[in-house]
């Protein structure tokens, strides 16, 4: 008696078992085809492996298994609970006969390009060309997507040619894989190409095309195509407007991605949880607190507050904008967390300056890796060290990167940056010259970050050759590299250099900043480039319309006190359109002690005593100037008015490198091992100096407000 399966059947293990025992006793009157579609039906309704395996078993028995769709049907199955070792079984003990079923390679191809396999599917595909089997409008789009991943540019022209032999281009889902593809590859103007020649699109093709441009930092190109899809009158859905926004995001455009989220709302677009992110993500790079709370806001009513990578976001943004202890609090109350999580704890304290928590979040993590569960990669190194190092802790910096390299992580290009500024900080050339040591055999010397962090450490520690040997190797030089090199010039006096830099900048397109022109004219005050200053000055306001900084001014009443254009210089700051600060007078009250001017210094001084600025630097260059004019009386009244107000000097801190080791040393302190041999060089130095009548201060008689504090030396390891 035959026996029929209808769709409402529960696929159970007891109903596979007497379907077994029914086939047996009634094997002569089961027809071949019925057995086909209810071994289908079976596999289609399987709910565990085990369940599929009951039934390939009865497959097998039944002699079922010699049906190229069946042995499909049980691949795909297989796949589907992950199983994908099971499923090549079954692929490669299907008899040769069906192999020239193109159903069943196209089952394995996409087992394999779903779940990642991407070379064992292009393996796949070779022996598919051996059996001389054409692939259809299925095989190659999983294909493409292979080559997509896999990069093999000779791979994609030989699929991509057999696509237009077989005339496939035309299919939509070919030609949208192809431009996905030539765009993984950075090969935008044939994707360009591919899209504009197709005859119809779907809104998939739109949105590939878009999401090609974001993913090639193409801010303009995704703009054009979706302006385009608008003027066709095709509505854009939320993955096009969320490629949009990233695009922008990835660009740096970020204020017109908040512009597009809310033209999103406006025109009542449905948000989905990868617009929330990559808002989130745009909130946390402006630090705009307010605009990441109104975001939090639409996650928690669209509810995707619990999104996993909506929670980090959510944890970075409150972070970066010093929300620390909300950033905290989304993170306890997270039910699952991942690295990135953890990433974004440590570098919420970090950059709060939260060092010792910082710290501790780590340990908590290293405890977990302990347990196999989770564990600290380079970017929770990195935002440690980096944290560390922004704060003023360098050595323990440099520290925790021995460390790092005890536990075998490669250090990124991050982290590299900011160990590279703690030796530009404390002028650690030997360590940093290792560093670039490692750059060079990571091959990491063409990347930017590094590459400006290299530079900023060769020019403060004085290696002004290795510092324009890295600025010319910098391919894609930005602004920081620009700025960096006429920094370097600049505070070594070398301002010719500088300025010639400063041009060649300008005529390679790339446009100076505010930063850039005070550095010039840093560069030129140094040099006493008095006619070159007030030209870049000019230019700065003039050709490049740049609102005048404070710090501009500082450096031109600089530029003119150091080259005794006192009266010049004091008129300019008269004529000022802002109020000055005390970083301008002081620039001024520090040329009239060059110039032993006391009368223009006492006009200075009143102006900054009235600042009312609780430190001692303007008392100092007063009361050095009247000292150094013999006024000893006017002197000491300086330095008991600063006594009076509580104002303290700091004790001035030195540091050498020797052999590896740093050691510091502060104004006062004579228990120093080795003074006695740094005083003996100092003094052979200055004699040299005045040989070369170098010395030009030595008049100025320099008066502590009080006695200078002791302080021990403290060596510390170089890594």
């Amino acid at each position: 008696m035959l026996c029929h399966f209808s769709s409402n059947l529960r696929c159970s293990v007891s109903f596979v078992r007497h379907y077994q025992t029914h086939f047996v006793s009634h094997q002569q009157f089961i027809n071949h085809n019925d057995l086909l579609h209810d071994f289908d039906l079976l596999l289609r309704h399987c709910f565990s492996v085990q369940h599929c395996k009951q039934v390939h078993a009865s497959i097998v028995v039944t002699g079922c298994n010699f049906s190229a769709f069946l042995a499909a049907r049980v691949v795909s199955v297989y796949a589907r609970f992950e199983r994908v070792f099971d499923a090549r079984k079954v692929f490669d003990a299907t008899p040769f006969e069906c192999k020239s079923n193109l159903l069943l390679w196209n089952s394995i191809l996409r087992v394999n390009v779903s779940h990642g396999y991407f070379g064992n599917a292009l393996n796949l595909f070779v022996k598919m060309r051996k059996l001389e089997i054409c692939g259809d409008g299925f095989t190659f789009p999983l294909l493409i997507r292979a080559c997509a991943h896999v990069g093999s540019s000779s791979l994609c022209k030989i699929i991509h040619g057999q696509v237009l032999e077989m005339g496939l281009e035309n299919r939509i889902h070919v030609a949208n894989e192809l431009m996905g593809m030539y765009a993984k590859q950075g090969r935008m103007r044939d994707a360009r190409i591919l899209f504009d020649r197709m005859l119809v699109r779907s809104c998939i093709s739109w949105n590939i095309m878009i999401s090609s441009y974001a993913f090639n930092y193409d801010s303009r190109g995704a703009l054009e195509i979706f302006k385009k899809m608008e003027s066709e009158g095709l509505e854009p859905n939320s993955v096009t407007w969320t490629s949009l926004m990233s695009s922008h995001a990835r660009s740096g455009q970020h204020l017109q991605t908040i512009d597009f989220f809310r033209s999103m709302m406006m025109r009542k677009v449905s948000v989905n949880a990868e617009v929330v992110a990559v808002v989130l993500s745009v909130c946390t790079d402006l630090g705009a607190f307010e605009n990441g709370k109104m975001i939090h806001g639409y996650a928690i009513k669209g509810g995707f507050e619990d999104y996993l990578f909506v929670k980090n976001a959510l944890i970075s943004v409150y972070g970066k904008c010093g929300a620390v202890n909300d950033a905290e609090n989304l993170f306890m109350e997270m039910r699952n967390k991942n690295i990135v999580s953890w990433n974004s704890l440590i570098t919420s304290y970090a950059e709060a300056g939260l060092c010792d928590k910082a710290l501790g979040a780590f340990l908590q993590l290293k405890r977990l890796e302990d347990c196999q569960m989770l564990g600290p990669n380079v970017v929770s190194w990195s935002a440690l060290i980096s944290g560390f190092a922004a704060h003023g802790r360098g050595e323990e910096s440099l520290e925790l990167f021995r460390q790092m390299q005890l536990a075998n992580v490669m250090a990124n290009s991050v982290t590299l940056s900011s160990v590279l500024s703690i030796c530009a900080e404390l002028a650690i050339l030997n360590l940093g010259k290792e560093i670039h040591g490692h750059v060079i055999r990571a091959s990491m010397d063409g990347n930017i970050l590094v590459g400006n962090g290299l530079l900023n450490m060769y020019t403060k520690c004085g290696c002004l050759e290795e510092g324009h040997l890295v600025f010319e190797k910098i391919q894609n030089k930005d602004l920081i590299s620009w700025n960096s090199m006429i920094m370097g010039y600049g505070m070594h006096g070398l301002g010719v250099n500088a300025l010639r830099t400063f041009y060649q900048m300008t005529k390679s397109g790339n446009r100076p900043d505010v930063v850039t022109f005070v550095a010039v004219l840093s560069a030129c005050s140094h040099a006493g480039l008095v006619t070159e200053g007030r030209k870049i000055f000019d230019q700065m306001i003039m050709e490049y319309k740049i609102e005048t900084q404070m710090e501009h001014y500082a450096c031109m009443v600089d530029l003119l006190g150091r080259s005794g254009l006192l009266e010049e210089a004091i008129k300019f700051v008269k004529n000022m359109p802002m109020e000055p600060n005390v970083f301008v007078w002081s620039a001024l009250l520090n040329s009239c002690r060059m110039h032993r001017n006391t009368e223009i210094a006492e006009e200075t001084a009143s102006h900054v005593l009235n600042l009312n600025i609780e430190t001692t630097g303007s008392y100092m260059l007063l009361s050095n100037i009247y000292s150094a004019s013999g006024r000893w009386d006017d002197s000491a009244k300086i330095r008991a008015s600063a006594r009076t107000k509580g104002l303290k000097k700091n004790p001035g801190q030195s540091w050498i490198e020797v052999k590896n080791s740093i050691y510091m040393f502060s104004a006062g302190n004579n228990v120093l091992e080795g003074l006695h041999e740094v005083y003996e060089i100092l003094e052979q130095l200055t004699l040299q100096m005045e040989d070369e009548d170098f010395i030009a201060e030595n008049y100025i008689i320099q008066v502590s407000f009080e006695k200078e504090t002791e302080s021990d030396h403290t060596g510390i390891e170089s890594c």
